[in-house]
């Protein structure tokens, strides 16, 4: 018999449901079902997802969702408790407008009911229960629940209830057999209602998993879910195995009492039917002043604009704008470039910073003279086809880079534009990702910490020419992945288990970036959420909303902007100098010098180590070469760069394979960098259409095997139909043809967006510009601007001090802010301190504006109230160098502040009663002798002021405790604790950051380092051997490393590893997901290496009177020498009496190096009572 699943959930019942779509769908279809729901709790985000993949296997799929019901007003907040909270309701759209009601129905539950679940009520049911069938579900259902407390009356009404909203025919009772008692129960009084009522029944099977073995997964996911255990018992379970997509036979086998009910299924199923359309546009309308048309605006704008872009307009310029104006008023896109222009246009209008540009909108000349980008694209070769052309299926992409503190500015003045309803983010998910899901089944099946952390470690981080590392992926590359999975029962089912769940979604949140602007309510088109944030977000990702025809802008925040706007700002504060960047000069050569030498540090997209270590080899003498080189630098591309530099010093050896590419590669060497150098060659060679070379880079880039079969035949051959002669009828041989296929096929999955690269480019020069120019203004923004990132601004502050810029201390009399000038350094802004508030730092910056700097303590407390000036603001002040102005040092404020503030505090109570005191009748210099008197202490010593400024500031300001060891940090460290931190900044879609790439900045898990610094903490711990090992806090002058100590390590450095010693440590990193850590190797402080440094340039001599009196002390000598290891050389000369050193008779014997001595007081003195003081000699090699 025929029968259809209709109450099926699916990875998007999150945390609940593991059936992933692209497998559950061909199950189906191998059950011989023609149809299939998808019902998932409370949402819709799989809903595009299940359609096209039940298409695209010939099923039909229905469109539903279970619905959390209210049992009052959906507006109630905890009427009911218990299970009466909410229940269950399945929905099922029968027809488009089912759908569009569907989407409403679940948009209201989450904007309007949202309590712990995203509820609706009757009122909604009601409103929009047109198109839509009703089941009533599970046992959670109010029916199921009314008939499990025996409350069969409330059942009945209920039911008839569910029926006057749906209609007759829309509306069915439920019945489920999973094995469970209540079931049973519920089905018997499901039995009578029809038949009391008339309502029809409905079989179902609660499928929330694929296949029946998968039921334990499925119960470990559920573990996940509620942070259980799968040894716990009192928890939340699917009994019996039951939840699974069972086939027809086994669902009549359970129900052969309910042949209609099993036959209603498909009778549902043939009453669904909804079709979703795809690509067609729905843009919203951009209202134009009255006179023109949405066409004829925009052409005006043009064509006000590129006189002011160009100095003059050349032919080339014109016929190229206004063949990008036909082509976007062909392509229906000219009310897209109006809102974009419009709400760029805003943001410049308001002082918002806006990026030159991104992505392939950087090859419209129609963009640059909208204002919209900033790349003048004729100059730099753009190609306007790579952005849209009308073989181009897509929506092109306008992403525009915003200021991250005003971005949210330009989308409120978007959603104010066009209606809170019209403008709505976009929803992403997190998933379980491989190492992640390792971990979170190994913690949910109860296993031990240190065998997850062992499996998670061996999955490796990346995989060359793997975009996504799987577990599958990882099990065939990695050898010791496999040994454990093949040897270990334990970590084979941990694995079994984790690579079923991979890939599932785990949580939502929202895009970064992603903004959707509708012509109508989005509810019109989409299902809504809310946020965690209280965001409104659409319930289909970003793919699905373009591909609903649906106009989606990133809105991105690049901190860069924020650096170079805010350093601005102070450059016209400081200097008077209001500079427009985009009318710099970009051919400065000081900035290309600053490039060459690698000193790159703060400039965009050029600071990782091996960003650096390239520019110094690139060299680059233009912005051409520099965006080249950003290209370059990525997976793929970096094989290029040898090849790439050879051909820029010696031009003249590069070979052509013909003639027309020399145009075409010539401003890169030879070497194909740039997408649009593919597009290119093809339409150059073989005669292809603009749109058609983007289809082909598009199908290259993305390796799709059969399209490219026949592009490269067109390729060779060409193609009639197509209009494409193809290289052979222009002359170009077939083996030279296909040789060229061959090598744009190899490039063209890593060629990047020449327009994207260039746009960024413009920001790259900009940022090394000011650091050349106004380098004290550029590098406060930026170290400002990393507040949040203690390692990144201790790295800049080191930075400064290498370019000779003073980092200052907090001063009481100057400026409230972050980082600032301050003459020929930067000071420390004094809402930068930890305990102080931005209140109580405004006060104090209006009172010095109001009536002048404090002069001294007693001023501040007197001038300010007890909010300002008290213990705790007075002490972190005091020890932040804020006071350091006043003429004291910090130990004598620390120890006179409580005086300070008793005095204080007695003044301002006489003065409230009105009395009289004694100072009231005394003057200036009788006062003097009875204000408070300041000890006369020495400061603090330099590593106990540092470290009380580092924990009022939190970070090191005035000086740093590594400061005089900065020698032994350069020469032995091999790794610094920035390399042990995971990148965890997000990027937009298609941005690139270099470092991510860079593989000289990347720790290798395993491999051995070492690190130099201070050891800060140590924590003690027991292993279960009853053993002690210890874990390690190191920090360097950019922040901190944990280190791992194991016991048997520990035992043999447990004297030395003292808080606050200095030392380097070696060993092996550790590696994963979340960041690394070092394993104790080996370690040296500082003070033995400086000392064995000072003994390496000695020589201990020891003179003895004959050879025989050596040999029988000898025994003796050496083992007295290996108690006193270290560095200096020991040499016994053998000098009988009244014979000079170095004459005849004299024997020299220098002891082999493991007899090296350190030659400390405690060896020499021992030494000289035992072979006298006039024959142990310390001298340097040069016989001093």
């Amino acid at each position: 018999m025929k029968f259809t699943h209709l109450h099926v959930h699916t990875q998007f019942s999150l945390l609940d449901g593991s059936a992933k779509i692209k497998e559950l769908v061909p199950r189906a279809k191998e059950l011989g079902m023609d149809a299939l729901a998808i019902t998932d709790h409370g949402a819709m985000y799989g809903v595009i997802e299940f359609y096209k993949t039940c298409k695209a296997n010939g099923i039909k799929p229905i469109i539903g969702c279970e619905v959390y019901v209210a049992p009052g007003s959906r507006f109630d907040r905890e009427v009911v408790k218990g299970e009466n909270r909410y229940y269950h309701l399945v929905l099922l759209a029968k027809n488009n407008e089912g759908y569009h009601n569907l989407c409403k129905i679940v948009t209201r539950g989450y904007t309007e009911g949202y309590y712990y679940k995203p509820r609706v009520d009757m009122e909604v049911l009601e409103q929009y229960h047109e198109g839509i069938i009703a089941l009533s579900a599970c046992l959670a259902g109010e029916i199921a629940t009314d008939l499990r407390q025996e409350q069969y009356e409330k059942a009945k009404e209920a039911a008839l209830r569910h029926l006057a909203i749906f209609g007759e025919g829309n509306y069915y009772l439920e019945m489920q057999d999973h094995g469970i008692a209540d079931q049973r129960t519920v089905n018997m009084g499901v039995m009578r209602l029809s038949k009391e009522t008339g309502i029809p029944m409905v079989v179902t099977n609660d499928s929330h998993y694929i296949n029946k073995e998968d039921w334990e997964a499925h119960d470990i996911l559920l573990c996940i879910q509620t942070g259980k255990t799968v040894n716990d018992e009192d928890r939340m379970r699917y009994e019996k195995g039951q939840f699974y997509l069972k086939s027809p036979e086994e669902m009549e086998a359970l129900f052969p009492y309910a042949k209609e009910a099993l036959e209603n299924t498909n009778k549902i199923a043939e009453m669904c039917n909804v079709d979703i359309v795809f690509g067609e546009r729905k843009l919203p309308k951009y209202d134009v002043p009255d006179g023109y048309d949405s066409f004829s605006y925009l052409k005006m704008l043009c064509e006000k604009e590129v006189v002011n872009r160009y100095p003059e307009v050349t032919e080339e310029i014109s016929n190229r704008l206004q063949y990008e104006l036909d082509m976007i008023r062909q392509m229906g896109f000219v009310d897209y470039f109006l809102i974009v222009w419009d709400f760029v246009n805003f943001a410049k209008k308001q002082g918002i910073p806006v990026g030159p540009g991104r992505g392939s909108a950087a090859g419209s000349i129609v963009s640059y003279c909208l204002h919209i980008t900033d790349v003048e694209p004729i100059h730099d070769g753009l190609l306007f086809e790579r952005f849209l052309n009308p073989e181009r299926v897509s929506m092109p992409d306008i992403d525009i880079d915003f200021c991250v503190n005003r971005r949210q500015e330009v989308i409120d003045y978007v959603v104010e534009k066009y209606g809170k309803d019209k403008v709505v983010q976009i929803v992403t998910f997190g998933t379980m990702a491989a190492k992640m899901c390792v971990r979170d089944v190994g913690r949910a099946m109860a296993l031990p910490y240190s065998v997850c952390d062992k499996v998670a470690k061996a999955i490796p981080n990346r995989i060359p020419g793997v975009k996504l590392v799987t577990l599958a992926k990882s099990l065939e590359v990695s050898p010791d992945l496999k040994e454990m999975y093949e040897n270990d029962p334990e970590i084979k089912k941990l694995y079994d288990m984790a690579m079923k769940l991979e890939g599932l979604q785990r949580h939502t949140g929202v895009h970064p970036a992603g903004v959707i602007i509708g012509q109508k309510p989005i509810e019109e088109y989409v299902p809504l959420a809310r946020s965690v944030d209280g965001n409104i977000v659409c319930q289909y990702e970003k793919d699905p909303v373009e591909e609903l025809g649906l106009l989606k802008m990133d809105f991105l925040a690049l901190r860069n902007l924020t650096v170079i706007q805010d350093a601005l700002d102070r450059i016209e504060e400081t200097h008077g100098v209001k500079l427009d960047l985009s009318k710099l000069d970009r051919n400065d050569p000081a900035v290309f010098e600053l490039l060459s030498a690698g000193k790159t540090e703060g400039v965009f997209q050029l600071e990782s180590a091996g960003m650096k270590s390239f520019m110094k080899q690139l060299k680059p003498k233009n912005l051409d070469e520099v965006v080249a080189g950003i290209s370059l630098y990525r997976p793929g591309p970096m094989d290029f760069i040898p090849k790439y530099l050879a051909n820029r010093e010696h031009p003249e050896q590069v070979v052509y394979d013909v003639p027309q590419l020399e145009r075409i590669l010539k401003s890169t060497y030879g070497c194909m960098v740039y997408q649009e150098q593919v597009m290119q060659i093809v339409m150059e060679l073989a005669g292809y259409s603009m749109g058609r070379s983007d289809l082909v880079r598009r199908a290259m880039a993305k390796k799709k095997a059969d399209v490219m079969d026949k592009e490269r035949q067109y390729f060779v051959y060409g193609n009639e139909e197509l209009h494409v002669p193809g290289c052979v009828k222009r002359g170009i041989p077939e083996a030279v043809a296909n040789k060229i296929f061959d090598d744009m096929v190899d490039f063209a999955n890593y060629a990047f967006n020449k327009s994207h690269a260039s746009a960024y480019a413009v920001v790259t020069y900009q940022t090394a510009y000011l650091k050349i120019y106004y380098p004290a203004e550029y590098m406060a923004a930026l170290i400002s601007s990393v507040r949040e990132n203690t390692a990144k601004m201790s790295s800049y502050i080191q930075t400064c001090k290498s370019m000779g810029i003073k980092i200052l201390p907090p001063d009481i009399n100057k400026g409230s802010g972050d980082f600032f000038v301050d003459g020929d350094g930067i000071r420390f802004g004094l809402s930068g301190l930890k305990s102080i508030g931005d209140g109580v730092t405004e006060v104090i910056h209006q009172e010095v504006v109001a009536n002048g700097p404090f002069t001294s303590l007693e001023d501040f407390v007197g001038r300010l109230s007890g909010k300002e000036a008290n213990k705790r603001t007075i002490e972190s002040f005091i020890l932040a160098g804020a006071f350091d102005s006043f003429g004291y040092n910090r130990h004598q404020m620390m120890i006179a502040y409580p005086a300070v503030l008793e005095q204080a505090a007695k003044d301002k109570k006489n003065s409230m009663s009105g009395q009289l005191s004694l100072m009231d009748f005394l003057g200036e210099e009788e006062k003097s002798d009875f204000r408070v008197k300041y000890p006369d202490v020495a400061e603090y010593d330099k590593d106990d002021l540092l470290a009380k400024e580092k924990e009022i500031l939190g970070i090191y300001v005035s000086g740093h405790p590594l400061d005089d060891d900065l020698d032994i940090l350069e020469e032995y460290t091999t790794a610094k604790s920035t390399d042990f931190i995971v990148n965890t900044e997000e990027l937009a879609d298609g941005e690139v950051d270099a470092a991510a790439f860079d593989q000289q900045d990347q720790l290798v898990d395993k491999a051995g380092y070492t690190i130099g610094g201070m050891l800060t903490e140590i924590t003690k711990k027991t292993t279960r051997n009853g053993d002690e090992m210890a874990f390690l806090t190191v920090e360097d002058m950019f922040g901190t490393v944990e280190v791992v100590v194991f016991a048997r390590d520990y035992r043999a450095n447990k004297e030395r590893l003292v808080k606050d010693t200095k030392l380097l440590i070696k060993g092996n990193a550790s590696i994963d997901e979340r960041g690394g850590k070092l394993l104790f190797s080996r370690m040296t402080t500082f003070d033995e290496l400086r000392r064995n440094q000072a003994a390496a340039g000695k020589e201990l001599w020891i003179r003895f009177a004959g050879m025989q009196l050596y040999i029988n002390q000898e025994v003796q000598l050496l083992g007295i020498l290996k108690r006193h290891a270290g560095q200096t050389a020991v040499k016994i000369a053998i000098q009988p009496p009244k014979t000079e050193e170095q004459q005849p008779g004299v024997k020299v014997k220098q002891l082999a190096d493991s007899y090296r001595v350190l030659p400390d007081e405690a060896l020499l003195a021992e030494l000289k009572q035992l072979y006298g003081g006039e024959n142990v000699i310390l001298v340097d090699k040069k016989g001093r």
